[in-house]
């Protein structure tokens, strides 16, 4: 004997089929280097992660991993990505100094304002005109930068070119270690996470850094004085993607894809900059609570050290010209994408 299949169960039983597809849940694993306390992962990676799962209605869920939880190690953070050992995360190209040459015009001495938020627009910028080739083999979310770089150390703050010389500090990418190296310091390169132990056993005697990651590397503590150069121009900065592994993001179908490019480019790389910004408040005030030494150097020792800082990239334009690059128009290009959006975002004093 026959039943008839009648409309209304066939409108149930393919309305039942479809529901896997619109009730897929992905989980994305995103990992960092850092405190779950500092400025990014607060004011940006937390945020962020929470406002996808709320724009895909719980379709998505993000998991993030301080400190390197899922594995490796932090100057490895853009091939754990590639490859797939984690779905997303935070990348310092300058950890990989020489992987991403072009992306070190953003990173020149006195090339962006102390604003994290204006910089990193200006990064985002000059990502899509030079970057986005180089990082073709991930996708990019976001490229930032951070607030202000200023100059943390043991001992009193500096107050002249020559107390530069002599001390070990540390320096997060090449162009920094190349000004501190001008300024007649001993550059160590290091990334963030070995920076307070190497202040503790006396292998630095300071570093450049922000303000927004001194109270979770307990600055604090280990160093005694905080001196940012005068203006507006910040002494180094440092450039940053948010980025997921290709594959994973190419997964995704088309209504959660668009979860995730509504909450990336200009829009996002802002955001994160922004993020950096409100850490520095809280940072500087930790300092200060503390009774460490705030200080700016004086108008004419910061122009002095411009003057250095221009040197450094001269001499970068003219290694990445030998090296196939035009350089000089690397650098036109990042410093228009600064002019373009000076004064879009305000420094945190």
């Amino acid at each position: 004997m026959t039943f008839p299949f009648k409309p209304t169960a066939l409108a149930a039983a393919l309305s039942f089929a479809a529901l896997p597809a619109l009730a897929q849940e992905v989980t994305l694993r995103f990992q960092h280097f850092v405190s779950p306390l500092s400025a990014n992962p607060t004011y940006f990676m937390e945020p962020w992660a929470r406002k996808i799962e709320a724009d895909s209605k719980g379709r998505i869920k993000v998991e993030l991993y301080p400190f390197m939880q899922l594995g490796g190690k932090a100057p490895n953070m853009y091939d754990l990505i590639r490859d797939g050992a984690v779905d997303g995360g935070w990348v310092i190209p300058g950890y990989q100094p020489g992987r991403f040459p072009e992306a070190e015009a953003m990173e020149l001495p006195f090339m962006v304002t102390k604003s994290g938020e204006e910089a990193s627009k200006a990064a985002w910028i000059y990502t899509q005109k030079h970057l986005m080739d180089d990082f073709a083999d991930v996708h990019v979310i976001a490229a930032h930068m951070h607030g202000r770089g200023l100059v943390h150390k043991k001992g009193p703050a500096i107050s002249a070119l020559e107390d530069f010389n002599g001390l070990k500090l540390r320096g997060p990418s090449r162009p920094a270690t190349l000004l501190l190296e001008r300024l007649g310091a001993t550059p160590v390169g290091m990334a963030v996470p070995a920076f307070p132990e190497a202040l503790a056993r006396g292998v630095v005697d300071g570093g450049v850094i922000t303000w927004e990651m001194s109270p979770s590397l307990k600055l604090d503590e280990l160093t005694d004085s905080h001196t940012d150069v005068a203006g507006d121009k910040s002494l180094y900065n440092l450039y940053f993607i948010w980025a997921m592994n290709k594959a994973k993001y190419d997964s995704l179908p088309d209504d959660l894809k668009a979860v995730i490019d509504a909450n990336s480019g200009f829009y996002a790389s802002a955001w994160a900059g922004r993020a950096h910004d409100t850490g520095d408040a809280v940072g500087k005030q930790a300092m200060s609570d503390a009774g460490n030494e705030i200080a700016t150097m004086s108008e004419e020792l910061s122009a002095e050290i411009a003057v250095l800082g221009e040197e450094v990239t001269a001499a970068w334009v003219a290694e990445m010209t030998s090296k196939g690059l035009d350089g000089a128009a690397l650098v036109s290009d990042a410093q228009a994408a600064v002019q373009v959006t000076r004064g879009s975002g305000t420094p945190t004093n």
